[in-house]
């Protein structure tokens, strides 16, 4: 059976700085993999190609064993990609259901069969209560599970979380921990960049380190974490 994400040698480069340096990562149904490495590693760049908001100049990306890399971003989102952004960006002149409607009709053109998936979605979040509400009423935390409600509407095979729990206060980081851990436990794969250590250690069971676009340490987290290499990169301080 196919790996649920094959990525390999992975290159993006913007003119002549070369952001991502051939890396490769791969993952099964229902692991979940950390991506981190102190700011301008090229993490988020690497997402991008991934998901195909950036074009890699080099490398393949094989979802479930088909070749992926020349689509679109919402082509890979119908394949089964899903995934949120860094920077939450709710449409706050519509509802929270109506938020998460939008990324359902890229898997269902019927109306009545993408509000049920988004409610679905809802649901998984903890937010299905507030379907109504105003997006614009959430305060960060609510923010953070309608950004994942809306990565979920596409009913993802693999999922790629950009730093979902920055910001988060101690019960809702708890919280936003088990969400992920379920999901997971539903078969989904999940990719995640992010920078609390507190969600690598007790969700990855294995970590990419990045720095300078390059693969400097990959491993279960408590090895990467003592990696003299990896170590030096943090204190190091690569700046984005």
């Amino acid at each position: 059976m196919p790996r649920a994400l094959e990525a390999e040698r992975i290159t993006v480069q913007f003119g002549g700085l070369v952001a991502v340096n051939d890396v490769s990562l791969a993952l099964d149904t229902g692991q979940i993999v950390g991506l981190i490495g102190p700011n301008g590693a090229g993490k988020s760049t690497l997402f991008n190609a991934l998901t195909g908001y950036a074009k890699a100049r080099r490398g393949t990306v094989r979802l479930f064993g088909s070749n992926v890399e020349r689509l679109p971003p919402y082509a890979r989102a119908r394949r089964g990609m899903g995934r949120t952004f860094q920077i939450e960006r709710p449409f706050e002149g519509l509802t929270v259901l109506e938020n998460v409607l939008i990324p359902a009709f890229l898997r269902h053109a019927n109306r009545a069969e993408a509000e049920a998936a988004a409610m679905h979605a809802l649901e998984l979040v903890g937010l299905s209560d507030r379907a109504v509400q105003p997006s614009s009423d959430l305060n960060l935390a609510r923010r953070r599970r309608l950004e994942l409600a809306k990565a979920l509407a596409v009913q993802p095979r693999v999922l790629f979380l950009d730093e979902l729990m920055a910001g988060l206060n101690p019960p809702a980081l708890k919280e936003m921990i088990g969400f992920v851990r379920s999901l997971a436990d539903s078969g989904i794969a999940i990719v995640m960049v992010e920078h609390i250590m507190q969600a690598v250690t007790e969700l990855c069971e294995e970590v990419i380190v990045l720095a300078f676009g390059e693969k400097i340490a990959h491993g279960a987290p408590q090895q990467v974490m003592n990696d003299p290499r990896v170590v030096e990169a943090y204190l190091g301080g690569a700046d984005e």
